[in-house]
């Protein structure tokens, strides 16, 4: 019995099967990398968002996080891979920049094809 039992274990590791799909995992990725999501501050698919207004020095002002679902992929990178003005760093690994990124473009294939 122990023997059947680790025989299905051992089939169910290394079988070439997923648990979620690259979009799956690329969705969770960005609503919650390390505790925060990208989607907070840059909006369900990357189209910026309004994350404060507030009064400094008698002035309005606002606090935004930016777009990125139309940043090219080296400029995407270079921002996740550096501090920048009220951007948590991640420590993201090559992969998971490049899920995000496919996240964020997921569409992009169909709009075209929709423009013909």
């Amino acid at each position: 019995m122990k023997y059947i039992l680790f025989l299905i274990l051992a089939v169910s590791l290394f079988s070439e099967s997923n648990f979620i799909t690259p979009m799956e995992y690329a969705s969770s990725l960005y609503k919650n990398p390390r505790g925060i999501g990208c989607n907070k501050c840059h909006g369900e698919n990357g189209e910026g968002k309004l994350i404060a207004n507030y009064i400094h020095k008698g002035k309005k002002k606002s606090f935004e996080g930016p777009v990125i679902n139309t940043v090219a992929y080296a400029k995407f990178y270079k921002a996740l891979n550096k501090r920048k003005k009220g951007m948590p760093r991640y420590f993201l690994t090559d992969n998971e920049i490049e899920a995000l990124y496919l996240y964020l473009h997921r569409n992009d294939k169909k709009e075209k094809k929709n423009v013909k």
